[in-house]
C-alpha cells in the first residue's frame, strides 16, 4: 500500500521553506505588492510539485550512495518504504501537476519551463562531475523567485536577475558548508564537492565569500526596487542569521550541524519575504 507519509518524508516537504517564500517574494515584487491570490496558489502548486519531483529524482539517483551513509538511514527509499517504481510514478505525477500549474500562469511561463527545469534535473548528477555542484543546487532553488516573478508579470528584469543570484549564492554556500561533513565519504566514493576539491576549510571560506555577496545582492534588490526601510530589516535579519550559522560550526567541528541547524536557515527566506510584503504597507 502506498504511504503518503513516506513520500512526504522522501521529498522533505518541510524544506519548501527554503524556496516557496522567495517564489512569493518574486510575485509580490512583480505585482507591486498586490499579487492575485489565485496566482499565488498556482505559483505555490508549481513550486511545490516541481521541488518534490526534483527531490525524488535526487534521492533516486543517489540511492546507492545513501544506503552506505548512516546519516541517510531515515530516508524512505533507503529504508525500503518506497520502491523505485513508486518513486518513478511519484515523479511523473508531480511533473504533470507542475506543468498544469504553470499553464495557469502567464503564457510565457510554459515556454520558459524547460529552462527552469534543467538545473533541478541535472543537479543530482553534478556531484559526479564537479566540486561546484552546490551552485547548481543554488541555481535550481533560484528558479523559485524567477517563477513567481515571471508567473505574475511575464517579464524578466534586472532586479529579478539580482534576486536570483542572491538566492543561488545563499543556498549554494549553505549546501557547501552542510556537505563538507561528508568530505571523507565523498572522496571514497569518487564524488565531488567543494570540500573534496579545496578541503573543508576552503569550502567554508568560499561559503563566507558567497554569503557576503548574497547579502549585498539582497540589499541591491531593495535599492533597485526603491523598497522601504522595512525591507532592509529583513536583509539585516538574514545577515545576522548567516553570521550565527557560520559562528557555530567550523571545518573541524560539525557537532552542531543538526536538523535544527539546517532548518534555521529558513529564517533567511521567511524574514526577507515577510519584510518585502510588509514594506508595501508600512
Amino acid at each position: 500500500m502506498i504511504s503518503i507519509k513516506a513520500h512526504i518524508n522522501n521529498v522533505a516537504l518541510h524544506h519548501t521553506i527554503f524556496d516557496l517564500p522567495f517564489a512569493f517574494m518574486g510575485a509580490v515584487l512583480a505585482a507591486g505588492g498586490h499579487p492575485r491570490l489565485i496566482d499565488l496558489f498556482w505559483i505555490a502548486m508549481a513550486i511545490t510539485t516541481g521541488r518534490a519531483a526534483a527531490m525524488a529524482i535526487d534521492n533516486f539517483a543517489d540511492l546507492k550512495y545513501d544506503k552506505q551513509q548512516p546519516r541517510m538511514a531515515y530516508r524512505a527509499m533507503v529504508a525500503g518504504r518506497i520502491s523505485k517504481r513508486e518513486a518513478l510514478v511519484f515523479i511523473v505525477i508531480c511533473l504533470v501537476l507542475m506543468v498544469l500549474s504553470v499553464l495557469q500562469l502567464q503564457p510565457i511561463c510554459i515556454y520558459l519551463l524547460p529552462v527552469a527545469a534543467i538545473p533541478f534535473i541535472i543537479y543530482p548528477f553534478m556531484k559526479r562531475v564537479t566540486g561546484w555542484v552546490h551552485m547548481f543546487l543554488g541555481l535550481a532553488i533560484a528558479m523559485a523567485p524567477a517563477g513567481g516573478w515571471v508567473g505574475v508579470s511575464g517579464t524578466i528584469t534586472a532586479p529579478l536577475i539580482v534576486l536570483c543570484l542572491a538566492v543561488a549564492l545563499w543556498i549554494g554556500a549553505f549546501d557547501a558548508m552542510y556537505g563538507a561533513q561528508d568530505e571523507e565519504f565523498d572522496r571514497s566514493q569518487g564524488l565531488h564537492s567543494l570540500a573534496v576539491s579545496y578541503g573543508a576549510a576552503g569550502a567554508f571560506r568560499i561559503a563566507v565569500a558567497a554569503h557576503i555577496i548574497c547579502i549585498a545582492c539582497f540589499a541591491a534588490v531593495g535599492f533597485m526596487m526603491h523598497l522601504s526601510a522595512l525591507y532592509f530589516v529583513g536583509v539585516f535579519i538574514a545577515a545576522a542569521t548567516l553570521c550565527y550559522q557560520h559562528r557555530i560550526v567550523s571545518p573541524t567541528d560539525f557537532s552542531r550541524v543538526t536538523q535544527r541547524y539546517f532548518m534555521r536557515n529558513g529564517i533567511v527566506s521567511v524574514a526577507i519575504f515577510a519584510c518585502t510584503w510588509l514594506s508595501f504597507y508600512i
